[in-house]
């Protein structure tokens, strides 16, 4: 008898995610077999059930690029990792291992790049089959809730903060203070940048000053880009932009300094004009960074294993997985879900629920 699983598939673009009974997959020769514990969810997952891009999944599939889980069984071959490992699942999901790009550590951009939850099934099911090459070790000491965030949205902004070549005592401007603006101003911190936080949100704004930034800017102040280059002395060495936003594009690049980078990771639909003779006349740099490679996974890893870097997480279960997505395109969830697969979320959910009832006198 086939053993089953529950998942939440897009069926098709731009309709609700179906919570169906699956068969649980069987690793092939070099796979590995995880159960899952935990998946962030990310705004790529929203991206990737509407279809979004020009690179498209093909439905029937099943999102999730955070997952985070133990090892419970081993294809054929496999060494690299043993059972009982909490590994995790992410937006890499494989490379081909030998073209220009795997051979000088950017195996992101590799042509024959795989992608979990987007062209290999990924984390929003009760097992994931998985490349166990391109797994991310979880370091002892953090929870697969904790972790899951951080495979993604963490490596995400560590690197493009890297990718800034800002240098330890610099500003770096982060665009953005939600999901992973929250984890890129810690990460900068970390890494000894001066951090200004600029969003729309006055609330992510206060948070971003809990976290340490040395300066806020709301966005949708009409002096936004003079505040930021006269609050960081003439612009930010390094501009990090993570809001899913033309608009905080076009801001971005003008909050840079003369012969400053700023580094693109929100991915919004469209294009977005650039000044070509402000970017020639300055020099200015604008860079792409996508997620990063697994050397840059565990160091992100590390800093949240030392407690550097913690991501806000909200625990949901996967039953709450279309609620999550309309939460995600109207802007309403503060940093980020993730969708628990041990019954913590339900256990948080009833806890909350029993707090609102009445009290006997």
């Amino acid at each position: 008898m086939t053993k089953m699983m529950q998942a939440a598939v897009v069926t098709a673009f731009g309709k609700p995610l179906d919570i169906q009974q699956v068969p649980i997959p069987t690793p092939g020769p070099g796979e590995i077999l995880i159960k899952t514990e935990a998946c962030g969810v990310c705004h790529t997952d929203l991206h990737a059930a509407n279809g979004d891009w020009p690179v498209k999944p093909t439905p029937p599939f099943i999102p999730g690029h955070e997952g985070i889980g133990i090892v419970v069984a081993l294809g054929a071959g496999v060494t690299i990792v043993k059972m009982g490992d909490r590994v995790g699942v992410p937006w890499l999901y494989s490379a081909c291992g030998h073209c220009e790009h795997c051979l000088s550590a950017w195996e992101t951009v590799c042509a024959e790049a795989e992608f979990g939850g987007y062209t290999k099934n990924g984390g929003f099911a009760e097992y994931i089959v998985a490349n166990p090459n391109y797994v991310a070790h979880i370091p002892a000491g953090l929870s697969p809730q904790e972790a899951a965030p951080l495979i993604c949205a963490g490596i995400t902004t560590y690197k493009g903060l890297k990718e800034t070549e800002a240098r330890p005592g610099d500003w770096v401007a982060i665009s953005g203070a939600g999901g992973l603006g929250h984890l890129a101003i810690q990460y900068a911190k970390a890494m000894g940048f001066k951090v200004c936080a600029v969003d729309i949100d006055e609330g992510k704004l206060a948070h971003a000053t809990r976290l340490g930034a040395d300066l806020v800017v709301n966005a949708r102040d009409p002096g936004a880009i003079e505040a930021v280059r006269s609050g960081t002395g003439g612009g930010a060495h390094g501009v990090l932009i993570t809001a899913p936003s033309i608009d905080a594009f076009q801001q971005g690049v003008a909050m840079t300094r003369k012969h400053g980078t700023c580094a693109l990771v929100g991915l919004p639909k469209g294009e977005f004009p650039v000044p070509l003779f402000d970017v020639v006349a300055n020099c200015v740099t604008i860079r792409g960074s996508f997620v990063g490679t697994r050397q840059d996974m565990a160091e992100a890893l590390a800093f949240a294993a030392d407690g550097k870097v913690r991501a806000d997480i909200e625990l949901q279960p996967l039953s709450a997985i279309n609620d999550i997505f309309e939460r995600l395109e109207h802007g309403k969830v503060a940093a980020r879900v993730v969708i628990d697969f041990t019954g913590g979320a339900a256990k948080a959910q009833t806890s909350t629920t029993q707090a609102k009832q009445p009290q006997p006198a």
